[in-house]
């Protein structure tokens, strides 16, 4: 059975940080390039990142290049994503899904607030 499981959001300040994992199962996970994606209430999913099969290719969203790292460990089919100086406008439920994509194959996402 194909799984993502989003984890590690929460609360946190302005400027604040915050790392969030994806965890595959059911495929191989290093065949995949994988993305991050986000949703705020009442608007439709925005692309952040994706990385390629083997780490070594990224791309960012120009709303999130320069705060935000998207990194894999394949050894434990695990994608994460460093947030760093977040902002009001950060907050959002971020999943991750398999491919370059904002859908197809997802996890429930993980929730972020930045919030002072």
């Amino acid at each position: 059975q194909v799984q993502l499981v989003e984890s590690g959001g929460g609360l946190v300040q302005p400027g604040g940080s915050l790392r969030l994992s994806c965890a595959a199962s059911g495929f191989t996970f290093s065949s995949f390039y994988m993305t991050w994606v986000r949703q705020a209430p009442g608007k439709g999913p925005e692309w952040m990142a994706y990385i390629s099969t083997g780490g070594a290719n990224t791309n960012y969203a120009d709303s999130v290049k320069g705060r935000f790292t998207i990194s894999r460990d394949n050894a434990r089919s695990t994608m994460y994503l460093q947030m760093n100086s977040l902002k009001f406008e950060d907050t959002a439920l971020y999943y991750c899904t398999r491919g370059t994509g904002v859908g197809g194959v997802r996890g429930q996402g993980t929730q972020v607030t930045v919030s002072s």
